[in-house]
């Protein structure tokens, strides 16, 4: 069961999430990474708020991507259902609190990183923009090609959804 893309994908979810939150680049209304998300959550989910502020930024992401994208295609936020598993146990285990944890220092640091992992891949588009085929997901390729977008979009102000085709 060995998926050597699954921490590249989970960092890339994170980065994205973090960066389209309100308080960042307000892609969607949420605000899960800020620090006082885990006061209020904590309390309910006192062993697995960080848990619990990822799937709630996951599927506030995963909103407002699916209005702008067709139905059946997929995207960082809509993976397959043996994918989204495996970054669930993932994010669990203790390699995946390592993101988790805490959210980056700042948007700017969220934003290097992106480009990081963007590996100099630039896809300056608005909107949906295909990026391969959901077979490809485990592709460096694939995955600068995403990160690459998200990057792009947040330095340039544009919305851009990358999408996999089924």
């Amino acid at each position: 069961m060995s998926r050597p893309y699954l921490p590249t994908l989970l960092q890339l979810r994170l980065l994205t999430g973090y960066l389209g939150e309100r308080a960042q680049l307000g892609w969607w209304p949420t605000a899960f990474y800020e620090s006082s998300s885990r006061l209020f959550l904590e309390p309910v989910f006192a062993k697995s708020a960080r848990l619990a502020q990822y799937h709630g930024v996951v599927e506030a992401a995963r909103r407002q991507h699916d209005e702008h994208l067709s139905v059946g295609s997929y995207h960082l936020f809509r993976l397959p259902e043996e994918a989204e598993q495996d970054l669930h146990h993932l994010i669990r285990a203790p390699e995946g609190n390592e993101f988790a944890s805490c959210p980056p220092a700042s948007k700017d640091a969220a934003l290097v990183s992106l480009q990081q992992l963007a590996g100099g891949t630039r896809l300056d588009k608005e909107g949906p923009t295909a990026v391969g085929n959901i077979h490809d997901l485990p592709t460096d390729d694939v995955l600068r090609k995403i990160a690459g977008v998200y990057w792009s979009a947040f330095n340039n102000q544009l919305k851009s959804y990358p999408y996999l085709a089924p």
